[in-house]
């Protein structure tokens, strides 16, 4: 059994067991990159405050700067007994520089240690993710323009309601990913907080210079209650409200996608290499792909749900409850990310059926609200001309016609108000040109927006590039 750095108040060692059920190396091993840089920029700040001398923290940030590269080569072994990541990290850097390594926790606690960590982690893996959905968006956005022509039924309670653009349909889940991206670089701004300075929890004694720390880490701010900085995970709990947010939003384009590459929709098809067949039915494709993106957002819900219960009961400050904070944060960024990534890749290889989608959307009356409308054009108030397409429609089902297909006669029946430039109204490329209302499917609007998120989707790139270009390792 390792030497902990607390033995000198326990009069027995740590069982066995209880070294392997407090560890938590197998899987915070990840942060190994961020623990070392924010170790090597609080050695740097504890010389120039003198706290350290100058000799004592150049040995120490060479000794850390090994460990990273040994890591990076495979050549660490990580010992459970010393529970994480950092203590691994401490250990092997007394192996290497020897006693000096001790000053290094001077000003420090591993309350303030990890969450440091955890920070530098989170900001970095949300800046992968809005990455990723600035290139979904963008795929969304390459589709709608592609298929701007196509019309298909828009639904409502799943029933066909009214005719719109393919591409306003996808122009659709482009503003939800839009405002999930919103959602991340909201919460980037409260994961942006530097704690290191808050030690256990109120604070330390020596002079440190946190605004300097800071600054090596590039921190914009730095925490303003120690107690908070080291017993607050809700930076977590908003990012994993943020992914489940967008996993909703993943789930519904999946269930899309397999309704509408099922045999009874037949308005679209996944490429071959987004599909799976059966192990007894040779004739099956299914889209096995969105299921599971579809079911994965249940395991989002379920990280949320799990630091949602793990925080609610705990007293200031930091409890040992909260390294369970790790494995549902660490779960969700790799699910989220890999369904983004997936879905970047599929998208463009979507086998659209326009005659199936216009198909459809001649047929089930889409055109009652337009007949509707024209009504009103004439005169008569909506809720009468409502009542007396209703009574069309009951009128042409029974004789199994659409509206377009009854005649001017049969019309004039319910209303003297028809005349023959109904049927002109009635028609597919009116029932989506007409509709010029702001946000409306009209083509011109859906062209305006295209063209709208294109020239902001250029300007993400050209900002991701930008920070991409400026961020730097501490000095």
């Amino acid at each position: 059994m390792s030497e902990k750095p607390w033995d000198g108040r326990f009069a027995e060692k740590t069982d066995r067991i209880v070294e392997s059920f407090t560890s938590s190396v197998a899987f915070d091993r990840r942060l190994y990159l961020y623990d070392i840089q924010g170790s090597i920029a609080h050695c740097r700040m504890l010389a120039k405050q003198s706290i350290i001398t100058e000799e004592d923290a150049s040995q120490i940030v060479e000794g850390l700067g090994k460990i990273a590269r040994d890591i990076e080569r495979g050549n660490f072994e990580l010992d459970e007994a010393l529970e994480d990541i950092h203590m691994n990290i401490e250990a092997r850097l007394t192996a290497e520089v020897g006693k000096v390594a001790q000053k290094l926790h001077t000003a420090r606690s591993r309350n303030d240690q990890v969450v440091l960590d955890v920070r530098m982690y989170l900001r970095d893996e949300v800046a992968n993710i809005l990455t990723r959905l600035t290139g979904l968006r963008q795929v969304l956005v390459d589709l709608a323009k592609r298929y701007i022509n196509v019309i298909m039924p828009g639904y409502t309670h799943l029933q066909p309601a009214q005719a719109v653009l393919f591409s306003h349909h996808l122009m659709a889940y482009y503003e939800m990913f839009k405002r999930d991206a919103a959602r991340f670089r909201e919460a980037l701004k409260r994961i942006n907080v530097m704690p290191l300075g808050s030690a256990a929890l109120a604070g330390t004694t020596y002079p440190i210079d946190v605004e300097y720390t800071a600054k090596l880490l590039e921190f914009p701010e730095f925490s303003a209650n120690s107690l908070d900085a080291v017993s607050s995970r809700d930076f977590i709990v908003e990012f994993l409200a943020a992914a489940s947010i967008c996993m909703v939003h993943m789930s519904r384009l999946s269930e899309e996608l397999v309704l509408w590459s099922s045999a009874e929709f037949g308005f679209l098809e996944i490429p071959d290499a987004f599909a799976t067949g059966s192990s007894i039915m040779p004739q099956k494709k299914n889209p096995d792909v969105p299921e599971l993106v579809r079911g994965k957002a249940g395991r989002v819900f379920g990280s949320l749900m799990a630091m949602l219960t793990m925080m609610k009961g705990l007293p200031l400050s930091y409890n040992r409850d909260m390294q369970e904070d790790k494995e549902p944060l660490f779960d969700t960024v790799d699910t989220l990310k890999r369904c983004l990534g997936v879905y970047e890749k599929l998208l463009p290889g979507l086998k659209v059926n326009r005659k199936a989608m216009k198909k459809a959307a001649s047929r089930g009356f889409l055109n009652a609200t337009d007949m509707a409308d024209y009504l009103v054009t004439k005169g008569m108030g909506f809720r009468d001309a409502h009542h007396c397409v209703g009574e069309v429609v009951r009128y042409a089902m029974d004789r199994n016609k659409e509206l377009q297909e009854l005649s001017l006669r049969d019309l004039k029946n319910f209303s003297q108000a028809f005349e023959e430039d109904i049927f002109e109204i009635l028609t597919l490329q009116q029932m989506v040109s007409r509709r010029v209302s702001a946000g409306g499917t009209a083509k011109e609007n859906v062209v305006k927006a295209i063209n709208e998120a294109h020239e902001a989707l250029k300007l993400e790139v050209v900002e991701s590039e930008s920070r991409k270009r400026k961020k730097k390792a501490p000095r």
